[in-house]
C-alpha cells in the first residue's frame, strides 16, 4: 500500500481586491493630509512639541481627527464608523511616516480603536471616547504569556496590579490595553490611566514616538478578552501593528529619497552636481526600487486585510519585512549621501532614521518577519 501524501495549501490571499488601484477618493485623502502636516508639522515644529510633556500636539492631533477622521475612517458605519479601511487609513500613516508625525495616529487611532471594535466583550463608552478623539489610547507589547500584570476578579470588577513595559505613548494616554494572568489563563484589558496607573517616561531612540513603563495598583479594569478568546485577538492586533508600521515605513523611505534627490542636484563636487555621478545614481535607484516594493506590498496588505483579514498574515508578514528593509536602507543612504551634515542631530535625515530603527524596535526586524513567513507557509 503506497504511503498517503499530504498537500500543505499556503495560506495565500485567493482574491485579488479592488483596493489595489488607487481612486480619486484617496488621492483626495493623501493631498489633503499631507497639506495638513506641510502646514502644521515641520520637522524643527515636530522637534519643539516631541519635547513637551505630552509628547505630541494636542492641536494637531485635534485637526487629524476632525479634519481628516483618523479615529473613525476605519471604523464600520454601525460601529460609528466611516466604512473605509486599512486602505485608506494606510495613506494616512505613510505620510505619518513621511513628516515624521508624533501624534498617536499609530498607537490610538489603530491600535487603540481597533481593540475596542474588535473586543469580544463590550464596550460602548470607552469605544465612543476613542472615536470622537476624546480620549487617547495606548496598547502595550501584547503576548500570548501576558505582561508582568496579574487580574483578579472582585465583586466590583476586575483589579489589576503588575507593570507593563515599554508602551508606545503610555504616558500621554487615558486608557492602556495590557495583557494580564489570570486563573483561567492570559486575558486582555483595559484601564483608565488616572485610576492607580503610574507612567514613567523612558529614555528611547526616537524622542517623536515616546514610550513609558507602567506600574499598575490595584487598578480597575474592563476585560476586552478573556483567556478563550485572547490568543486570536493578540494576534490580530499583532498584525494591525506590522500593518501600520509597514505603511509608516514607507512613508519614511519615500521621504528621505526624494529629500536626497533634491540634496545631490545641488551639491557639487569636481565641479560638477554629485547626483550625476554613476555610482549616486545606482544607490538612488536601489532605493527607487526598494521603495517602489515596500508600497505596493504594504497596500496589498491593506487591500487583503479589508476584504479577507483571516486571509491576510502571510501578505502583513510581508510587507512587514519588506517595509522595514526599505526604510532602513533609505535612512542609511540619505545621511551617508548628505556627507558630513547628515550625521548631525541638526539634519532632518537623523530624525528619520532614529523613526525607523524605532520602528524596527516595535515590530522586530526584516528577520522575525521572514521567520513569520516561514511558518505560515509551513517551511
Amino acid at each position: 500500500m503506497a504511503p498517503s501524501t499530504i498537500t500543505i495549501e499556503a495560506p495565500r490571499p485567493r482574491f485579488e481586491p479592488a483596493a489595489l488601484t488607487p481612486g480619486d477618493e484617496q488621492a483626495g485623502i493623501r493631498d489633503a493630509v499631507r497639506g495638513i502636516f506641510a502646514k502644521y508639522a515641520t520637522v524643527e515644529q515636530i522637534r519643539t512639541v516631541s519635547q513637551t510633556p505630552l509628547g505630541y500636539s494636542s492641536e494637531q492631533w485635534t485637526r487629524l481627527v476632525d479634519d481628516m477622521s483618523v479615529t473613525t475612517l476605519a471604523a464600520p458605519e454601525d460601529q460609528g464608523g466611516l466604512g473605509y479601511g486599512m486602505v485608506e487609513l494606510g495613506i494616512i500613516l505613510e505620510e505619518c511616516g513621511r513628516s515624521l508625525s508624533p501624534e498617536p495616529v499609530y498607537s490610538s487611532a489603530v491600535l487603540g480603536v481597533q481593540a475596542f471594535l474588535h473586543a469580544p466583550t463590550h464596550t460602548d463608552e470607552a469605544r465612543k471616547k476613542l472615536l470622537d478623539g476624546s480620549a487617547v489610547a495606548a496598547v502595550s507589547t501584547l503576548t500570548t504569556e501576558g505582561d508582568r500584570i496579574l487580574a483578579r476578579k472582585t465583586e466590583s470588577g476586575w483589579i489589576l496590579d503588575g507593570e507593563s513595559h515599554n508602551v508606545v505613548g503610555g504616558s500621554g494616554a487615558d486608557v492602556v490595553v495590557v495583557s494580564a494572568q489570570y486563573e483561567d489563563g492570559v486575558g486582555v484589558f483595559a484601564l483608565e490611566t488616572e485610576r492607580h496607573v503610574d507612567a514613567r517616561p523612558r529614555t528611547v531612540l526616537d524622542p517623536t514616538r515616546r514610550q513609558a513603563d507602567l506600574t499598575v495598583t490595584q487598578s480597575p479594569a474592563i476585560l476586552l478578552a478573556s483567556a478563550e478568546h485572547s490568543a486570536t485577538y493578540i494576534a490580530h492586533l499583532r498584525d494591525l501593528s506590522t500593518l501600520a508600521l509597514a505603511s509608516e515605513n514607507t512613508g519614511i523611505a519615500d521621504a528621505v529619497l526624494d529629500m536626497t534627490v533634491e540634496y545631490v542636484k545641488t551639491r557639487s563636487q569636481f565641479g560638477r552636481p554629485i547626483g550625476s555621478f554613476q555610482a549616486v545614481k545606482h544607490r538612488l535607484a536601489d532605493v527607487l526600487i526598494e521603495l517602489e516594493r515596500a508600497r505596493s506590498a504594504a497596500r496589498y496588505a491593506a487591500a487583503v486585510y479589508d476584504g479577507r483579514p483571516d486571509d491576510a498574515h502571510l501578505a502583513i508578514a510581508v510587507a512587514g519585512a519588506v517595509c522595514i528593509d526599505a526604510a532602513l536602507h533609505a535612512v542609511h543612504e540619505a545621511v551617508q549621501l548628505h556627507g558630513g551634515v547628515g550625521f548631525t542631530w541638526e539634519h532632518p535625515a537623523h530624525s528619520y532614521l532614529r523613526r525607523a530603527l524605532g520602528n524596527e524596535a516595535i515590530q522586530g526586524d526584516s528577520r522575525t518577519h521572514r521567520a513569520r513567513i516561514a511558518d505560515l507557509v509551513a517551511l
